[in-house]
């Protein structure tokens, strides 16, 4: 698995949940990179895109714990075991694409973490991106140069997990 997200210097990521960036060239990066892809999200995090519809061109799992809910156009699992079984035999990449708590429970099982370091200090925000830096086991793989787009300054980083937890190997 492969987590991308974009942060602030502060590593916050949204704020009343909603994303706090609109990145023209971010956007289009996240777009090219998880087309054909399966994305893993969870229910707050689908509300934040397009009239709030599955992405298409991916195939789309949502960790909710509401047994109730259902979305077309996606596949809703109620835990990571449903999740395990889901991504059980795919070869299609799998990212994992937010929100905090999701981020929270899969991290650990990421090979990778793609991150847009985005120069801006967002107040009020409310949803946060754990520091790889101080997280045992990440390592800083890759940094762009600074990119401009959009009004921000940012860059593209690359960390790798050097002991990735096997997410198929879950109690069932």
């Amino acid at each position: 698995m492969i987590a991308i997200v974009s942060i602030d210097s502060k590593r916050a990521i949204g704020k009343d949940g909603q994303l706090l960036f609109s990145i023209p060239d971010d956007l289009r990066r996240f777009s090219d990179l998880t087309r054909g892809c399966c994305v893993v999200y969870g229910r707050n995090t689908l509300e934040t895109f397009p009239k709030g519809k599955p992405l298409p061109h991916r195939d789309n799992i949502i960790l909710s714990r509401d047994r109730n809910f259902e979305v077309v156009g996606a596949t809703v699992v109620r835990n990571l075991e449903e999740l395990r079984d889901n991504l059980c035999g795919c070869e299609k990449r799998v990212y994992v694409i937010g929100g905090e708590s999701v981020y929270g429970q899969l991290l650990p099982y990421c090979n990778e973490v793609l991150i847009t370091k985005v120069d801006a200090r967002m107040d009020g925000a409310d949803a946060f991106f754990p520091n790889l830096d101080s997280k045992q086991g990440w390592v800083l793989k890759h940094e762009s140069s600074v990119q401009s787009s959009g009004g921000y300054l940012y860059r593209f980083t690359t960390y790798q997990n050097m002991h990735p937890a096997n997410f198929f190997a879950l109690e069932q």
